[in-house]
């Protein structure tokens, strides 16, 4: 049940992050979940070295360095993305 969480989150905050970030990005949609994965993992081990992974309620700390990393790696996941699909389109 795990892994099914992490894909619903990944995909959450891939999108979130991609609505919050100026301009079209153009990686795919899965590429988009993975990248909100990554995120959402890179936010929990911030949040841990805050010391603010769990907190009596709701976790908007980490919910927000969460989202945090996943804008950070969405928007360099989709130049990486960007500058890997422009070498095929000139190989071609």
């Amino acid at each position: 049940m795990g892994w099914l969480w992490a894909i619903i989150v990944g995909f959450v905050l891939g999108l979130i992050a991609k609505a919050i970030l100026p301009g079209k990005q153009h990686s795919p949609l899965w590429l988009t979940t993975i990248f909100g994965i990554i995120g959402a993992v890179i936010g929990n081990a911030i949040a841990r070295g805050f010391g603010v992974e769990e907190t009596a309620g709701i976790d908007w700390w980490r919910h927000l360095f969460q989202l945090v990393a996943a804008v950070v790696v969405v928007a360099l996941g989709d130049r990486a993305y960007m500058a890997t699909l422009g070498k095929r389109k000139q190989r071609a």
